[in-house]
C-alpha cells in the first residue's frame, strides 16, 4: 500500500509574501559623472555644463538611473542635479548611488504603498530565494511594514524557515 503524498504547506495558512514579485522591472543605468571632468578630477562649469549640453540623453528614456563618479574628485552638490535635470521627464528614477541603491529606493517606493491587510493574523514566509537582485534592504523593509498584521513571520523557504517575529498573546 502506497502512502499518500501530502503537500502540508498547500494545505497550512502559511501565507508566502515573495519579494521578488515585487521587482521593478526596467533597465537600469549608470552615469559616471568623472566622464565630464577635466582629467577625471576636476569640474570646470563651463565645461561641464557643454558637456552636459552635448550628451544623447535619449538613451536613458524609460530606465532607472544611477549617478556616480568612479574617482575620488570633489562633486559640489549641485553638479548631481544639474545632470538630473537633463533626465526630468526621460528616465523613470534617478538617484546618486549604486544600482544596488535604486534597486533599494524603489522597493522602498513599492512597499510603503501595499495593502498588507491580507496578512492579517495569517502566518508569513518572506521567500528567501531570489533569482533577481532583491536588496537585503527590501527584507528589512517588509518584516516592519507586515509586523502590524502577521501572526508571525519567518524567513527562507517552506522546508527550512528561520523564525523572525511572533505576535505576542
Amino acid at each position: 500500500m502506497e502512502d499518500e503524498i501530502i503537500n502540508r504547506v498547500a494545505k497550512s495558512p502559511l501565507q508566502i509574501f515573495d519579494l521578488e514579485d515585487y521587482f521593478p522591472e526596467g533597465k537600469r543605468i549608470g552615469i559616471d559623472i568623472s566622464e565630464w571632468l577635466w582629467e577625471g578630477f576636476i569640474l570646470k562649469e563651463q565645461e561641464f555644463r557643454e558637456n552636459l549640453k552635448n550628451h544623447d540623453w535619449s538613451k536613458y528614456k524609460d530606465t532607472f538611473v544611477y549617478l556616480f563618479c568612479s574617482t575620488d574628485a570633489i562633486i559640489p552638490a549641485w553638479a548631481f542635479s544639474l545632470v538630473t535635470m537633463n533626465l526630468v521627464g526621460i528616465s523613470k528614477k534617478t538617484i546618486i548611488g549604486t544600482e544596488e541603491k535604486i534597486n533599494e529606493v524603489l522597493y522602498q517606493e513599492i512597499l510603503e504603498k501595499l495593502d498588507y491587510s491580507q496578512f492579517q493574523d495569517k502566518p508569513v514566509l518572506i521567500k528567501g530565494c531570489a533569482n533577481k537582485p532583491v536588496p537585503e534592504n527590501a527584507l528589512v523593509l517588509a518584516c516592519q511594514y507586515l509586523q502590524p498584521f502577521a501572526k508571525s513571520i519567518m524567513f527562507g523557504e517552506a522546508c527550512s524557515t528561520v523564525p523572525i517575529y511572533k505576535k505576542g498573546k
